[in-house]
């Protein structure tokens, strides 16, 4: 039965091409709004905290300060209004779902950022 669901899913589900990334990095989501017959673009910039599922059904959860407030948005990885997804830096962490940081304030709350070691060219 599963076979035949992600067969369905493969054809009928048109996949985009987005950047690799992981809990701890630091995004920023471009998608499309509709207010009546205008679209607009909108950015979200925040950090994920989880990516849940596998092939069309996947999610993932991004989270942003504005202020004092934290702010998390759940987006659909086949969402048809994600226009494109930069990675701004990627995060060094331990767990694949990241929930502590919700509770962090501050300096607490930063993420190491994760050295990328690129080879010299002579």
């Amino acid at each position: 039965m599963d076979d035949i669901i992600r067969f369905v899913e493969d054809q009928l589900i048109e996949k985009k091409d987005f950047p690799q990334f992981d809990a701890g990095d630091t995004i920023t989501v471009y998608y499309e709004i509709r207010e009546g017959n205008k679209t607009r673009t909108q950015f979200f910039r925040g950090t994920v905290i989880q990516r849940r599922g596998s092939g069309a059904t996947e999610t993932f959860t991004v989270r942003k300060m504005s202020g004092d407030i934290g702010v998390e948005r759940i987006f659909p990885i086949n969402m048809p209004a994600i226009q494109k997804i930069e990675v701004n830096k990627r995060g060094k962490v331990r767990r694949g779902r990241i929930f502590y940081f919700r509770k962090l304030r501050g300096k607490k709350a930063r993420i190491k950022e994760k050295r990328s070691f690129a080879k010299k060219q002579d």
